[in-house]
């Protein structure tokens, strides 16, 4: 635990009941000292038996350390669920003896008659009292309509669309639109009241002349612009694809790529990085670091857990001046730049994170991009799957690119690869889905700041305008 500054000590009161439920201890840091103190006492003789005579004391004190790490028990005892029966009369018994299996045991122990015994799927996920501020109805602005949730659908929205505004487009829908909401339009000309912001917007439309189709990572590393700004300019100049080959993508207002199949090379291409013992290197050996991990699970409890600061358009208006007093010493033009390898591909490096979205075009590859260019000139019907690329365009890109990475770690760690024999080399098949090792990383609990400052590598951007 003392190795792992993310975890909290645990204290179990019964250690040998597996049911028992720990308190845990946060770490704080101290800088106090270890002290070893000695009393000895010293008896004076007596002389007259009628006076007392005290005895003399004396204190030794000796430093014996520095500590600089405490664990403190800050919150309360959760409930403890103990295995036991309710008999008729009241009594409780035991089950331990029942339901724990210590030893090897026969057919018979399992097909035994128990009283019903469910242990709780969880406990509480709190150790700390907090108040509960009870909302009212909510009420949203005049007009709005409450959306028709089916009987399946339990959970309704509690809250109305963020009111960024932005159009929202699936593969399957007949028409795109060619031009941005009314909404967005004022809700843009309510942040733009700076000569900055209108630089911005005008080397934006720059970008969709240049290239009809972009990714929200792309955008923020070729112009500087606050992220909180971003979300407002976005829906003034483009629509949002839900699904499709174009998916999580901003598509220039009026252009409609499943028209055009020349766009394929703007079509999105979901990799993360394979690791596992049969790829020669498990998680823990990436030079990629993830977000997080189920290895590494620790308590969702954490004592002063800084919160996320709101940002109201009186901020968008005068520039977000406490970020940008953060940032002071990067000049304006790049302050919020994001680094290429966030949506660029090269060959012999690394990609940022183990989870990444690329347009096909930023595959700086010749071999890659033979492969997306297999069927220029004869592309004859635009699917869901593939978009304007050959069936299995995707997985073959996957296998290219996860060799690529393959050999990088071979050549930087070459420790890891000393087992794998050069047969199994010229055979390398990685005939593997994407995802299968590899959870979805959002929000991490872990302190980790990524590299080159971005905020989200999977590009669920969509969160912000839901």
């Amino acid at each position: 635990i003392y190795a792992d500054p993310a975890k909290r000590l645990e204290l179990y009161f019964r250690p040998k009941d597996p049911y028992c439920h720990p308190v845990c201890a946060n770490r704080f840091p101290t800088s106090t000292m270890l002290l070893r103190v000695r009393r000895s006492t010293k008896r004076k003789q007596q002389l007259d038996t009628e006076e007392q005579i005290q005895p003399e004391v004396q204190f030794e004190m000796e430093i014996l350390g520095i500590v600089t790490t405490v664990y403190k028990f800050q919150g309360m005892s959760d409930f403890q669920y103990l295995a036991m029966h309710s008999g008729p009369d009241g009594k409780q018994t035991s089950m331990y003896d029942k339901v724990l299996m210590l030893k090897p045991e026969k057919e018979e122990f399992f097909n035994r008659d128990l009283p019903l015994y469910i242990p709780p799927p969880i406990f509480s996920r709190l150790d700390t009292p907090v108040d509960y501020f009870y909302r009212p109805d909510i009420q949203h602005r005049s007009g709005y309509n409450n959306p028709q949730v089916s009987g399946e659908n339990l959970i309704g929205l509690s809250r109305a669309r963020r009111p960024h505004n932005a159009i929202f487009v699936n593969f399957d829908d007949e028409e795109i639109p060619t031009k941005p909401l009314d909404a967005a339009v004022q809700n843009w000309k309510k942040v733009c009241t700076n000569p900055m912001d209108k630089k911005v917007e005008e080397e934006l439309r720059k970008l969709f002349e240049v290239r009809p189709v972009w990714s929200r990572n792309a955008v923020k590393a070729n112009i500087s612009v606050h992220p909180d700004k971003l979300k407002v300019l976005l829906p003034y100049l483009a629509y949002y694809m839900l699904t499709g080959p174009w998916r999580s993508l901003w598509v220039r207002f009026g252009y409609d790529p499943r028209k055009h199949p020349e766009a394929k090379i703007y079509q999105v291409l979901d990799f993360r990085i394979r690791c596992g013992m049969k790829y020669g290197y498990a998680a823990t050996d990436m030079p990629v670091k993830a977000k997080r991990s189920t290895y590494n699970y620790s308590l969702p409890i954490t004592l002063k857990k800084q919160g996320s600061h709101t940002v109201s358009v009186h901020d968008l208006k005068q520039g977000l001046g406490s970020a940008g007093a953060s940032g002071a010493k990067k000049p304006p033009s790049s302050r919020y730049k994001l680094k290429e390898s966030v949506y660029i591909f090269r060959e012999g490096a690394l990609p940022p994170y183990r989870q990444m979205f690329y347009q096909l075009c930023d595959l700086n590859v010749d071999s890659l991009q033979k492969i997306i260019h297999r069927n220029d000139g004869t592309e004859s019907e635009c699917t869901e799957r593939d978009g304007w690329c050959l069936a299995k365009t995707s997985d073959d890109l996957r296998d290219s690119m996860s060799l690529m990475i393959k050999q990088i770690i071979r050549s930087t760690r070459p420790a890891l690869f000393s087992n794998t024999t050069s047969s199994e080399d010229g055979k390398e098949q990685l005939a593997y889905e994407s995802g299968e090792d590899e959870d979805d990383e959002e929000e991490e609990e872990e302190d980790f700041k990524p590299s080159d400052g971005s905020e989200n590598e999977m590009e669920t951007e969509i969160l912000d305008y839901v």
